[in-house]
């Protein structure tokens, strides 16, 4: 009979675990000729890319015509102090994965984010709605610690747009609307959760929905956004 030890039992669950937070344990890259270049923007990385000695200028954040091209590098927030929305608005914009999975082993994520407040400080809050270009999206936020709406891994949903490949293009138009008492997200025209403001302007969570809005980047990424704005 094969006797297994408790030492071969916990490198078999070691190797697992490893295997299912592969995707923290990548290393940011540094983006050559990194920094913000667009007027009026600033950005703050995570802490977890702090702890690898990042700064928001190993990422890239430029103008390319009437759209942003960003690179991360760190997983960052970007944001403009004069965009700033209140009372039942809706914040849009379309990200274009040139090539999916071009920087990475792995999907990685994009979104826009709402209710910034006191952002770049350690009592920052905001909330994101965030695709992936393998079918799945997150709901996520940071209030000042980080916090998650959908689970830790996020889940897939229909109208989430799959790369057909690794190295094809994906495209996701990604809206969060903040409407009397409800704030929802859709990502290309279906909404793909929704959550009453009760439930996320709590401590540890959201200071309030009405505050900064702008763009979420998560580790090792590239894409354009188009069509980034507010409506009423």
């Amino acid at each position: 009979m094969r006797v297994v030890t408790s030492s071969a039992i916990a490198l078999a669950l070691a190797v697992v675990g490893s295997t299912l937070t592969g995707a923290a344990q990548d290393p940011d890259k540094v983006i050559p000729g990194g920094g913000i270049f667009v007027q009026g923007w600033q950005g703050a990385i995570d802490n977890s890319s702090k702890s690898q000695g990042r700064t928001v200028n190993d990422g890239k954040f430029a103008q390319e015509g009437t759209s942003f091209h960003v690179t991360t590098g760190p997983a960052t927030t970007y944001w403009n102090p004069a965009n700033k929305a209140a009372g039942d608005y809706t914040v849009k914009a379309t990200f274009n994965e040139p090539q999916f999975m071009n920087l990475s082993s792995h999907p990685h994520s994009y979104g826009v984010f709402i209710g910034g407040n006191d952002l770049g400080t350690d009592q920052q809050s905001l909330l994101y709605c965030a695709a992936y270009g393998n079918g799945t999206f997150i709901v996520r936020g940071f209030g000042p610690a980080p916090f998650q709406m959908n689970g830790p891994r996020g889940g897939p949903a229909p109208s989430v747009h799959k790369a057909a490949a690794k190295g094809e293009p994906v495209t996701q138009e990604i809206a969060m609307t903040v409407k009397g008492g409800r704030v929802e997200c859709a990502i290309n025209g279906a909404v793909v959760a929704g959550y009453d403001k009760a439930e996320l302007v709590v401590p540890g969570k959201l200071k309030s929905t009405d505050g900064i809005y702008g763009l979420r980047f998560t580790h090792n990424i590239e894409a354009t956004v188009a069509g980034f704005g507010l409506t009423k």
